[in-house]
């Protein structure tokens, strides 16, 4: 009798979700895929081999990617994350000053819907300053990996404004200022000449 061996590929969804698809341009639906060497007889795979790894297969293109293509950020999650970003970085030089200061409040509001938050108030203004530091400052550099520089420096200078609106900027909102714009990815140096600069033109 005569036995027909080969080697085949097989692969399998392990998870699936929406993803930014580098060939397409855009968001689609995609499959994570697992795959594996098999040794078949008479095109039947019988034998599991070796592993090939994982990929994120385009469920539009049919393109496969490395797993790695999944953490660029979708469309939706850039939209999402601005004004997450502002948000967090609003409380965070609100909570370094007076956060009570209903002038710093009413810019920060003002800041936050501008930057695309609909509906934030004194109520949401309450709840965030309860949130720690941590989920705060992951929110802001989420923010910071999707703007240019100079949008950095925007951000920047409409959070120092918001530091500015009850009086001059003391040691705990300056401090709270520079850590905000190294989560942005800003440098030191590059900060402070936003920050001074605001001042100026607020003066």
């Amino acid at each position: 009798m005569l036995l027909v061996f080969g080697l085949t590929a097989v692969f399998r969804t392990v998870s699936d979700g929406t993803f930014h698809c580098p060939h397409c341009g855009g968001d689609r639906a995609y499959r994570r895929r697992t795959g594996r060497r098999w040794l078949t007889v008479f095109f039947v795979p019988l034998v599991p081999l070796w592993r090939l790894g994982q990929a994120a297969e385009c469920r539009t293109c049919r393109r496969r990617f490395p797993v790695s293509a999944l953490a660029i950020p979708t469309a939706q999650q850039m939209a999402a994350a601005l004004p997450a970003g502002m948000r967090a970085a609003a409380t965070l030089v609100l909570r370094s000053g007076d956060p009570s200061d209903g002038t710093a409040r009413a810019r920060a509001a003002t800041t936050v819907l501008g930057y695309g938050e609909p509906g934030y108030a004194d109520a949401d203004i309450d709840a965030d300053l309860r949130l720690r530091d941590e989920l705060l400052e992951r929110d802001v550099a989420r923010a910071g990996a999707q703007l240019a520089v100079e949008a950095k420096e925007w951000f920047l200078a409409q959070v120092v404004r918001i530091g500015l609106a009850d009086g001059p900027l003391g040691d705990g909102e300056r401090q709270a200022l520079h850590r905000i714009a190294e989560l942005l990815g800003m440098s030191r140096a590059y900060a402070l000449g936003v920050i001074v600069m605001t001042e100026g033109a607020a003066r």
